[in-house]
């Protein structure tokens, strides 16, 4: 019995598992985001739905907004006039399957079955047969790769869990908000009957959306078909596979650690560093202007965006560079960071910020204090993770261990609210 439930396993592996995570990890056949400043790829699943599609449709088409809608061909065939709507509209009709099956539970052949009928379907619906396919739920199987041949496989940067009623249009806009990069390739769902959504969720959805169209507009956001993408390459083909597949797993790392951590970006619109408000448990730290943080003080827990730091690095040449770089860069932050403790109800007695880094030669000119972090098992860990975090994200990374190991050791930077005021407050004339 143990022997069938590991080869049942290593099967699954080879057959879905491995191959979603080649796609998804690394982008390797699909498209998941462009590239052009300011502007987003709006993609819908699972309909048309002759409740909901009709109102996102009225929505797009009231901001003069043009997106991708991945139907299921079952769908379209009972709800055809939707489907001329789109195209009529200038939307892009994309495949979904025929049923909302994971190919990960179909044959090759069944999946290539059910997915040529829905091409049939909506070909003969629109007089095009589409060639942009998303898989549902972003799982493939090892023989999807043939499919490449015929099809341009799209997943998305950026999915906000808004086929969920819980937490309203509340948490759908928080999330498209916090967690949007220029070029994202965003999934939404106008239908509810899916396995595992609720029947009234696209209800919250379009009521989000209402509110982040506007607001992107207003920051003169375009709204584009996924045909319409730039597509270049990433960063991460200038590197090896061994070097692309822990950078992958790293970054996906910092997702969960940033959602199990509900960090937050200074600055929605420059998410180089994440924050969050948090109890400070370390050595007292005596700062210039005579404010101690001392265990047990709230205090404001800063961390670098290690996917941005990675494109950042990717276009410097030395450590020097890079350091001026984010010098800069957290220089522009600063007054943003300042407006939020001094207006934000969570950030409220604050004592001050810090963080832990490896860059500490530049830190000193924004006003951070730099020390030493308590040699022990925290120090060695920390030293370890950022360590790894160089070679992970610098292309020479392994060199630079090897040359500079006194110079990389972390210390902790740390300032004052009082002091963080006096020189970032909009009311001090900075």
């Amino acid at each position: 019995m143990e022997h069938f439930v590991w080869i049942v396993i290593l099967v699954l592996a080879v057959y879905t598992i491995i191959p979603t995570l080649l796609v998804r990890l690394f982008g390797w056949g699909v498209y998941r985001e462009g590239k052009a400043d300011r502007t987003i790829f709006l993609t819908f699943d699972d309909g048309p739905d002759p409740k909901y599609t009709p109102i996102l449709l009225d929505l797009l088409k009231q901001y003069h907004i043009k997106a991708t809608f991945f139907v299921l061909g079952s769908k379209a065939e009972k709800y055809p006039d939707l489907i001329v709507r789109m195209q009529e509209e200038g939307h892009l009709v994309g495949v979904h399957n025929y049923f909302h099956w994971a190919n990960a539970l179909m044959t090759p052949r069944r999946v290539r079955r059910q997915l040529n009928h829905a091409v049939e379907v909506i070909g003969g619906i629109t007089g095009e047969k589409p060639v942009y396919y998303r898989p549902p739920w972003g799982i493939i199987n090892l023989f999807d790769f043939l499919l490449l041949k015929q099809f341009r496989l799209v997943l998305w940067s950026l999915i906000v869990g808004d086929w969920r009623s819980r937490g309203g249009k509340v948490k759908i806009k928080h999330r498209l908000v916090s967690r949007f990069k220029d070029g994202a390739v965003i999934v939404l769902h106008d239908s509810g009957q899916t396995i595992g959504a609720n029947p009234d969720a696209p209800e919250y959805m379009l009521q989000a959306l209402h509110e982040f169209v506007v607001e992107m507009k207003q920051k003169q956001y375009t709204f584009h078909r996924v045909d319409e993408i730039g597509w270049s390459d990433e960063p991460t083909d200038r590197l090896s596979w061994y070097k692309r597949l822990p950078l992958a797993l790293w970054l996906k790392w910092e997702n969960v650690y940033h959602a199990w951590f509900e960090l937050e970006p200074v600055d929605p619109d420059n998410q180089l560093l994440y924050y969050r408000v948090c109890t400070y448990h370390g050595k007292r730290i005596a700062l210039p202007d005579g404010e101690e943080i001392c265990k047990g003080d709230r205090v404001v827990e800063l961390h670098f965006n290690n996917e941005m730091m990675f494109h950042i690095v990717m276009d410097t040449r030395s450590m020097v560079q890079l350091a001026v770089q984010l010098i800069r860069a957290v220089q522009q932050l600063m007054p943003k960071m300042t407006e939020r403790i001094m207006k934000d109800a969570l950030t409220e007695n604050i004592k001050g910020i810090y963080g832990i880094t490896m860059i500490n030669r530049g830190p000193k000119q924004l006003g951070f204090t730099v020390t030493d972090l308590p040699r022990g098992v925290f120090f060695l860990l920390t030293k370890l993770y950022l360590r790894m975090l160089l070679l992970v994200v610098h292309p020479q990374g392994k060199k630079r261990l090897e040359l500079k190991k006194e110079l990389l050791t972390p210390k902790i930077l740390a300032i004052s609210t009082k002091e963080l005021q006096k020189r970032y407050s909009v009311s001090h004339g900075t």
